[in-house]
């Protein structure tokens, strides 16, 4: 698995669909993930800091989580399979206990930031779906204006099996 890091939420144009943006934490390909406005919301509000009057659902499901006496140990991106793909939360128990729960990767990626866990993905999944983008040299705003280039040429079909 490799460690992965939350770039950010953009939305495509012209459809207007939010894309998830990881990227690797020692190395330079990135994993776009189409995900829906609400888990957009979720992921922003969470890398924001922005605490809604009324928990959202991933809080639910932290608190829930905490209540229990458990902990999420990680998030897995896992898989690609029809152009869906698939994670799972992984968590532990007080006892020492090790809990698996199924979870498309934008909810556990906001579960993930609510709760400061590792997000991981497989080496598999990166080498088949990755992106390469090299790192700039200078300030990070190249990077990024290359990868939304890079952006503004793909479909959400170009990642089907």
């Amino acid at each position: 698995m490799l460690a992965m890091e939350v770039v950010g939420v953009r939305v495509e144009m012209p459809s207007n669909q939010p894309i998830l943006l990881l990227k690797e934490m020692e190395g330079s390909r990135f994993l776009p993930i189409w995900i829906g406005a609400v888990e957009a919301t979720a992921i922003a509000f969470a890398q924001q800091g922005v605490t809604p009057p009324r928990p959202m659902s991933h809080d639910l499901m932290r608190e829930i989580i905490e209540k229990l006496d458990a902990t999420v140990v990680s998030v897995e991106i896992s898989s690609l399979m029809d152009g869906v793909f698939y994670a799972t939360i992984n968590l532990r128990t007080e006892s020492g206990g090790k809990i698996a729960i199924s979870a498309r990767p934008s909810d556990a990626i906001a579960l993930a930031l609510r709760t400061h866990s590792n997000i991981l993905a497989s080496v598999e999944l990166v080498e088949e779906v990755g992106i390469e983008i090299p790192e700039s040299k200078g300030e990070g705003d190249e990077e990024v204006e290359r990868f939304r280039a890079f952006l503004d040429e793909i479909n959400p079909e170009d990642f089907a099996g």
